[in-house]
């Protein structure tokens, strides 16, 4: 998986990073199977947040870690073996314990393949449970907070 150049990332406002589609990744009847697109949608979350400085043991260190809470896949078009795609990612907040996480997933003509939006929430590890304002957390560790609309 290929991350983009910064520039190239921030376009619009919204991270974005590269992935080849792998054989591998293919379904019975040769395209993308549905679950790669979350997985997609994953790693293009770890790599915003990589991007703005924020990163898994960092948030551990202070007791907390994302968790996602609903995830919705919507398909456009089919993905096939040799494609690649963008994937973008783009934070929004909410007031409460949750924020709203939205990726489009578009070859490099701009067709729209796919979207994958979801609910998160930020888990306290000794609790167990949501806690409320997840991005203080998330801007407390962030170099570039504006990659998470913060």
């Amino acid at each position: 998986m290929v991350s983009l150049s910064e520039d190239e990332s921030r376009q619009a406002g919204t991270f974005r990073v590269r992935i080849p589609v792998r054989v591998y990744e293919l379904d019975v009847q040769g395209h993308v199977n549905g679950a790669i697109y979350l997985q997609y949608s994953e790693h293009s979350r770890w790599e915003c947040l990589r991007a703005a400085g924020v990163g898994q043991r960092a948030l551990h260190a202070r007791g907390v870690s994302p968790v996602r809470l609903e995830e919705t896949l919507r398909y456009h078009r089919e993905l096939r073996a040799g494609d690649e795609v963008t994937v973008s990612c783009g934070f929004v907040w909410d007031e409460g314990r949750t924020f709203q996480v939205r990726h489009e997933f578009r070859l490099d003509d701009g067709t729209l393949v796919a979207e994958v939006t979801g609910v998160g929430g930020m888990l306290d590890l000794r609790t167990r449970r949501l806690v409320a304002d997840p991005g203080k957390h998330f801007r407390a560790l962030a170099t570039a907070p504006e990659l998470l609309g913060l």
